[in-house]
């Protein structure tokens, strides 16, 4: 099975860019609900400079996460640059030197993704944040490769894990950021991060070709 390489990388950063412009009303709206009410115009304007950077960039797909990383963690407000650039970076040490990534390699990028959210937020699955929907991506991820799956089929069970992961944050009282100072009141509305971090997962299955 061939592996994703570069042209894959620089396809999802760019779908990224594009699919949370086209949702940034949602993520606003999202975290109005129970945050800061910024995340979508703040998300939007970190990947809106990625995409910008990635033009003329080249690289393994490392580089091209490194440069993204680097990029969120200088131009976004609040938490979720910070956050998402860890997570971006780590995953980009995960699979450096690689000029392309087979199944295998996918899961050591979505592990450390997720690791490294962990560490910067120090938050865990069930404290309504973004880990909910990275963590269930990374460990169906690492599932799917180990069942034999493709590069695109181990990315596509990531995402969907994703999507579950955020929808399941809905009934939760957050523990960590800005929706815990709400306690119960944080319960009945969906984690903006884990939402967005599902359109991200998403668009990574979309640039290797699967719906």
């Amino acid at each position: 099975m061939a592996g994703l390489g570069a042209d894959w990388a620089r396809d999802w950063l760019l779908r990224t860019a594009a699919v949370i412009a086209e949702h940034r009303t949602e993520l606003l709206a999202l975290d109005r609900a129970i945050g800061d009410g910024d995340h979508g115009e703040n998300l939007d304007r970190g990947f809106q400079a990625v995409a910008s950077k990635l033009d003329g960039a080249e690289g393994t797909p490392a580089d091209l996460f490194k440069l993204a990383a680097t990029t969120l963690i200088s131009t976004v407000g609040g938490a979720s640059g910070p956050l998402l650039g860890t997570a971006l970076l780590k995953g980009s040490v995960a699979v450096q030197g690689r000029e392309e990534l087979d199944s295998d390699a996918l899961v050591a990028l979505l592990t450390a993704a997720r690791d490294g959210l962990v560490s910067r937020g120090k938050a865990e699955p069930g404290d309504k944040t973004m880990v909910d929907a990275w963590s269930p991506a990374a460990i169906a991820a690492g599932e799917a490769a180990t069942a034999g799956a493709s590069p695109a089929e181990v990315l596509a069970a990531a995402a969907e894990a994703a999507e579950g992961g955020a929808a399941a944050t809905e009934p939760l009282v957050a523990r960590k950021g800005r929706a815990s100072y709400l306690g119960e009141r944080s319960a009945g509305h969906r984690d903006p991060g884990a939402q967005s971090s599902a359109l991200i997962l998403r668009a990574a299955a979309r640039a290797a070709g699967h719906p």
